[in-house]
């Protein structure tokens, strides 16, 4: 495959698994739009963990100083790279199960100024921050 095809297929595919994903504001989702959304999720989560690592360095930063965000951040950032991606591939693997959201955001770009949660629940430590559309219970 030549890199004009293989970049068509790419784009084919992302705006196929991205179309799933408009149909998550409605209450009762087809079982195949909640599958297709669930995959986009995970495929997302799976390849852009890393992004926790910057993430989390800027959001303790701001709040507190840079010194404990370049230490306390990055300690943070790596812990929930690890756990986004694993859960990633965790979300890609279960598409076809109906679950309830593993992530909190969804995505990494969601509300980014917000520390992300897995299955419900905060990772411990200070300077945990939920933003105004999250109350964090």
């Amino acid at each position: 495959m030549n890199n004009k095809n293989l970049f068509t297929a790419c784009v084919l595919c992302s705006a196929l698994l991205s179309t799933g994903s408009a149909y998550a504001e409605h209450e009762h989702q087809s079982y195949l739009a909640g599958v297709g959304s669930k995959f986009g999720q995970g495929l997302a989560n799976a390849a852009t963990g890393f992004i926790e690592i910057p993430k989390n360095i800027i959001n303790i930063s701001h709040d507190q100083n840079a010194f404990v965000g370049l230490t306390w951040g990055m300690l943070r950032g790596v812990m929930q790279t690890v756990s986004r991606t694993t859960l990633g591939a965790a979300e890609l693997v279960t598409a076809p199960i109906p679950t309830s959201d593993f992530i909190t955001p969804s995505y990494i770009w969601d509300r980014f100024s917000e520390d992300s949660r897995y299955f419900g629940h905060h990772m411990p430590g200070y300077w945990t921050t939920y933003g105004p559309l999250d109350d964090g219970e």
